[in-house]
């Protein structure tokens, strides 16, 4: 077996170099041409050769450069922790994998391309046309993102299980006069939490399209929305809030109408951030794997960047987690594909 003295010698280098090379430390200097000749002399002496092939690995994955273009603000992130979950996601996993994200673009903002890519993470309602401006590859991820791609890795969300889920645990309790109010005011007939709803609500033949409200998809708008149901002559029982911030804000409007939670009112939530199991009463909420998304996203990117040709589309579960809000500490459910 060859040893690191014998490597150094043809490489030209010294033993020192070729340890810090073969355990890829990031803080030497030195140069990419060296770094590839010296794992080629390794390779061909066959020095530990299932050890080498995942140092030279990580290696490449080291050089790796990745984009990250996002759909919302930092005032978004901070008012529903959404996307916030997903970015945190994306950045720990690469990380993890020593993948460096050198750009990141916010829709809104400054959009110049970065000419060294190798790859590109969209999160959100972004066009193909914006996607294109930056980078012109098909090293792409597209997370939560409504239309139908051909060239491009997906990770989504169950949406339509999920809400299935929500329909049948209100069904179950003997719910009949079921609302909903939710955000994507500017995508109302595409916005898959409000678009599914509406459809389950018509076929059990219970639909109030007075009881389907649209809004933002802030604490405030909740708060507002609930407050326009409240103030209608007939008002649902049970009501599936989009988001957990906009939930939050629809039981503060139900606690200064007098409106009991869940005995003359049923609420459930979506995304199950982490303070909705600490609102008064705990908020039943469907749980968003959305870290877990942005991991996702990252290893399909690497596996497109390491060659994989077909594109893949991820459909992520969810999981309906029962609390005081909707009347039952019942059974949580896994949505299945």
């Amino acid at each position: 077996m060859a040893t690191i003295k014998e490597i150094a010698a043809m490489a030209e280098v010294s033993a020192a170099t070729v340890s810090r090379v073969l355990n890829n430390d990031m803080t030497l200097a030195v140069g990419e041409e060296t770094r590839a000749r010296i794992f080629a002399i390794a390779e061909k002496l066959q020095y530990k050769p299932s050890r080498l092939k995942r140092l030279k690995q990580e290696s490449q994955r080291s050089q790796l450069q990745v984009g990250l273009l996002l759909s919302f603000t930092l005032e978004h992130e901070d008012i529903d922790p959404y996307f916030l979950s997903i970015r945190r996601g994306i950045e720990r996993r690469c990380e993890e994998l020593g993948i460096a994200i050198v750009k990141v673009w916010r829709i809104g903002g400054a959009m110049e391309p970065h000419p060294q890519l190798d790859g590109l993470i969209v999160v959100g309602g972004v066009a193909e046309r914006d996607v294109r401006m930056l980078y012109e590859g098909d090293k792409v991820v597209m997370i939560d993102h409504l239309g139908k791609l051909r060239h491009y890795d997906t990770v989504n969300l169950n949406f339509e299980q999920a809400v299935e889920d929500v329909m049948e645990h209100l069904l179950e309790l003997g719910h009949s006069r079921i609302g909903y109010i939710g955000g994507g005011v500017d995508q109302a007939a595409d916005e898959p939490r409000r678009k599914h709803m509406q459809h389950l609500l018509e076929s059990h033949g219970i639909l109030r399209k007075d009881w389907v409200l649209a809004g933002e998809w802030t604490t405030g708008s909740g708060y507002e929305l609930m407050n326009g149901l409240l103030g209608l002559e007939e008002r649902p029982t049970a009501c599936f809030v989009g988001s957990d911030p906009m939930a939050i804000g629809a039981l503060r409007a139900l606690h200064e109408h007098g409106v009991e939670v869940p005995e003359q009112m049923a609420i459930v939530g979506f995304d199950d951030i982490e303070v909705s199991a600490f609102v008064q009463p705990p908020l039943t909420s469907v749980k968003a794997y959305t870290e877990q998304m942005g991991k996702t996203a990252v290893q399909l990117l690497l596996e497109r960047i390491e060659g994989r040709e077909v594109p893949l589309h991820v459909m992520m579960n969810t999981t309906l987690m029962a609390r005081e809000s909707s009347g039952t500490t019942g059974h949580n459910k896994e949505a299945n594909e």
